[in-house]
């Protein structure tokens, strides 16, 4: 596996990162540090006040996903 995806994240982040999957819920982001902490990883972009995810935040939220099922459980 590479560590070039591999991010211990919060459940605060993974939860922003999720809902930024969908470029219709970005809007709905409103603690603007999460977004901060995500663009210092490199895995979100802000253009024009938006926040998008970038093609390296799909990887994380991609190989996350079993650690997504955890904090559920």
């Amino acid at each position: 596996m590479s560590n070039d995806v591999d991010f211990d994240l919060s459940p605060d982040q993974w939860e922003a990162l999720r809902t930024l999957r969908n470029s219709t819920s970005s809007g709905r982001l409103s603690k603007a540090y999460l977004i901060e902490s995500l663009v210092k990883l490199g895995l979100v972009v802000v253009n024009d006040g938006v926040p998008a995810m970038t093609p390296r935040g799909r990887k994380v939220l991609v190989r996350g996903s079993c650690r997504l099922l955890d904090l559920v459980a």
